[in-house]
């Protein structure tokens, strides 16, 4: 796969604890993003934050370290972002997406 040049970079804001069919959403959103051909999917844990609701989520307050905040980020073409964008919609019930420009300077895969 090749990518370069105007790209866009897709947020997707969820909950560590959200689901989609008794899985994690954050896991079924990557094997998708995988099975569509996406160039690459990175899930970051984060140690605090707040949404929507403006409760906080830390990882200093044990009853609440099991909901941690998560941000999944992919990169690809404005076509394809948009396509996927229409797949995953239906399994977000909560959290926020973000999709912003961005120039691709390097993509490649090592030599396995």
């Amino acid at each position: 796969m090749r990518l370069e040049g105007e790209g866009r970079l897709l947020r997707i804001f969820i909950g560590e604890s959200d689901q989609w069919h008794r899985k994690p959403l954050y896991h079924e959103i990557v094997q998708l993003a995988r099975r569509e051909g996406m160039a690459g999917a990175t899930v970051l844990r984060g140690i605090e934050g707040f949404g929507a609701h403006s409760l906080i989520h830390t990882t200093r307050i044990l009853s609440l370290s099991e909901d941690l905040p998560l941000v999944i980020e992919i990169v690809d073409s404005a076509d394809k972002v948009a396509a996927f964008l229409e797949r995953v919609d239906e399994m977000i019930d909560e959290g926020m997406v973000t999709v912003e420009p961005v120039e691709v300077r390097l993509y490649r895969a090592g030599k396995r």
